[in-house]
C-alpha cells in the first residue's frame, strides 16, 4: 500500500487538510511583507547636499537658495550628489548660465536635506545612504537574502533529519525583527536583517511542503496555489502597512508582531505523516493519521502500526540522507541541476521587478498594492495551466515571458511581467515539491531555496549597473529569466504523478 492510498481512506481532502491549509496560510501572509520590506525600509526619498550659512540668505527665496547652491541635472532638476564651493549669484540674473566647470562643484559637504513628504524616516534617510553609500543601501536587501541562503541550507538539513523547527523559526524570526526595529547603526541593522532572513527561510521552506504531504493528488495543486494566493494578500497588506506607517523602526514592529498569532496555531499543526513514516517513526504517524480520519468523518478508519513500518521507504535506521545524495545517482543529478537553475532565474527575475517600484512612474503603494492584486488572477490561472498543460511547460513559458516582458517595464507590459514572474514562483515550489521523493523533499526544498535566495541576493544589486550601461539592469534579468525558463523544459513533467517515497522511485520512472 503506498501512503496515497492510505491517505485516501483518511478523507482524502477533508475538513482536517482545509484547517491545516488555512492555518499554513496565515505565516504565508507574513512573509512577503518581510521579504519585499526593503522597498519601504530603505526607500531613498528626493535630497540634496545641505546648504551651509542658509540664514544668511535672507532676502532669498527657497528655490533662490537652492538655484545659487545646487548645481541642475540635464533634466532640470537640483542634484543630489554636488554642489557649488562657492554660492552662484549670477543664476540669479539667468538661470539657464550652468557652470561648464566642475571645480566650482563639490561633493555634498555638510549632509543632506531629505523631503519627509512622503516618508518620516527610512533607513537611508537615517544613516545618509545615498549618493557614494548607495551600495549600501542595496546591500541591505542582499544582507537579508544572504541570510535567508544560510536559513534554507541549515533548516533544509535540519528538516529531513530532525522534526522540521517551524515554531523556533517564527520565533527567531520575532526576536530578530524586534531587535532590527530597535537597531541603533547601520551594522546592528545589516546584522539583525540577515538573522531575520535565516530564522524566515526555515519558515518558507517548511510550510508548502507541509501543506502538500498532507493532501492527495487530486488537490495538491489548489494546496499549492491556495498558499500561494496567500503570499499575494502579504503583498497587498505590506502596501497597506507601509502606507500607515512611515517610520522605519515602526514599521518593523508592525510586519514582525503578527508572527505571534502564527506561532499561536502552528502549534496545532501536526508534523506530515508521510515524512514520519518515512523517517520510521510510525508511532506518531499513526496518531496523526487517525486524528485525520476523526476530523473527516471516517470514524471507521483503522490502520495497524505495522502496515505502516511496511510503507517505509528504503532509508536504514542508520541511513541519513544530505544535499550530496540529491547528486549521486543520475536522475536526481539531472533534477537538481536544473530545478536549481530554475530557482536562480524565477527569484533573480521575481525581485528584481518587485524591489524597482519606483521604475514603474506610479506612486509606490500603488505600485506595491497593484502588484499583489495582478498576481491572484495570475496564480488562478496558473491553477488551469498547470492541470491542462502540465508542470513543465507552465514553468518554462511563465519564466519565459517574464524575461521578454523585462524589455519594456512600463504600464502594462510591467503588469504582464509582474503576473508571469508570480505565476513562475507558484509554480516552481508546487513543481519541486513533487520532483523529489520523501526522504529528500526537505533537503531538495533547502537547496533550491538556497538557489532562490542567491538569485534574490543579486537582485538589487543589479540596478547599480545602470551606472555602466542605463539598460543593462533589464537587459541582464532577461537574459536570465529566459536561459533559465529554457532549462525548465529538461526537467520531468509530475501531472497527475503520485509523490515519490524513495530514491528509487525517482530513478524507476525515468
Amino acid at each position: 500500500m503506498k501512503f496515497e492510498d492510505l491517505l485516501l481512506e483518511t478523507g482524502g481532502f477533508g475538513r482536517f487538510q482545509i484547517l491545516i491549509l488555512l492555518i499554513l496560510c496565515l505565516p504565508r501572509i507574513n512573509l512577503p511583507m518581510h521579504f519585499l520590506l526593503h522597498n519601504f525600509l530603505a526607500a531613498t526619498p528626493s535630497h540634496h547636499c545641505a546648504i551651509p550659512h542658509q540664514e544668511g540668505f535672507v532676502n532669498l527665496s527657497t528655490e533662490e537658495i537652492l538655484l545659487i547652491s545646487i548645481p541642475r541635472e540635464p533634466d532640470g532638476t537640483f542634484s543630489s550628489c554636488e554642489m557649488f564651493s562657492q554660492p552662484q549669484f549670477h543664476l540669479l540674473l539667468n538661470s539657464s548660465l550652468q557652470p561648464d566647470n566642475d571645480s566650482v562643484t563639490q561633493d555634498c559637504q555638510h549632509g543632506w536635506v531629505y523631503d519627509h513628504s512622503q516618508f518620516t524616516s527610512t533607513i537611508s534617510t537615517e544613516w545618509d545612504l545615498v549618493c557614494e553609500q548607495r551600495g549600501l543601501n542595496q546591500a541591505t536587501a542582499t544582507f537579508f537574502f544572504i541570510g535567508v541562503t544560510m536559513g534554507a541550507v541549515v533548516f533544509g538539513y535540519l528538516s529531513d533529519r530532525f522534526d522540521p523547527p517551524r515554531l523556533q523559526g517564527l520565533a527567531s524570526q520575532v526576536l530578530f525583527g524586534m531587535l532590527s526595529a530597535c537597531s541603533v547603526s547601520y551594522t546592528m541593522l545589516a546584522v539583525t536583517r540577515t538573522l531575520t532572513g535565516v530564522a524566515l527561510s526555515g519558515v518558507s521552506l517548511i510550510i508548502l511542503p507541509l501543506g502538500m504531504e498532507w493532501v492527495d493528488i487530486e488537490h495538491r495543486t489548489f494546496s499549492g496555489v491556495l498558499t500561494s494566493i496567500f503570499w499575494s494578500v502579504g503583498n497587498m497588506l505590506l502596501a497597506l502597512t507601509a502606507y500607515l506607517v512611515r517610520e522605519w523602526h515602526w514599521l518593523l514592529v508592525a510586519v514582525t508582531g503578527p508572527c505571534l498569532l502564527s506561532i499561536i496555531c502552528l502549534w496545532w499543526v501536526p508534523e506530515s505523516a508521510r515524512w514520519l513514516i518515512a523517517n520510521g517513526k510510525v508511532k506518531q504517524a499513526h496518531k496523526h493519521l487517525l486524528r485525520c480520519a476523526r476530523m473527516n468523518g471516517r470514524k471507521d478508519f483503522t490502520v495497524s502500526p505495522e502496515v505502516l513500518r511496511g510503507m517505509t521507504t528504503e532509508k536504514k535506521p542508520s541511513e541519513s540522507f544530505s544535499y550530496i545524495s540529491l547528486f549521486r545517482t543520475p536522475v536526481l543529478r539531472k533534477i537538481s541541476l536544473c530545478s536549481g537553475t530554475v530557482w536562480f532565474g524565477v527569484a533573480f527575475s521575481y525581485y528584481g521587478m518587485s524591489m524597482n517600484l519606483t521604475g514603474f512612474g506610479l506612486n509606490m503603494y500603488f505600485s506595491q498594492f497593484v502588484f499583489g492584486i495582478i498576481e491572484i488572477p495570475a496564480k488562478i490561472l496558473m491553477y488551469v495551466l498547470v492541470n491542462r498543460i502540465g508542470r513543465r511547460h507552465s514553468q518554462a513559458w511563465s519564466l519565459i515571458l517574464t524575461g521578454l516582458s523585462f524589455t519594456s517595464l512600463r504600464s502594462v507590459i510591467a503588469i504582464m511581467a509582474k503576473g508571469s514572474s508570480e505565476a513562475a514562483f507558484t509554480t516552481v515550489y508546487l513543481y519541486t515539491s513533487e520532483l523529489y521523493p520523501t526522504v529528500l523533499r526537505q533537503n531538495g526544498m533547502g537547496y533550491t531555496s538556497f538557489m532562490a535566495r542567491l538569485g534574490g541576493s543579486l537582485a538589487p544589486l543589479v540596478f547599480l549597473l545602470d551606472d555602466v550601461w542605463r539598460s543593462l539592469p533589464e537587459v541582464t534579468y532577461c537574459g536570465v529569466a529566459v536561459f533559465c525558463g529554457s532549462v525548465a523544459f529538461l526537467l520531468p513533467e509530475t501531472l497527475n504523478v503520485r509523490l515519490p517515497e524513495g530514491i528509487e522511485d525517482i530513478e524507476k520512472t525515468q
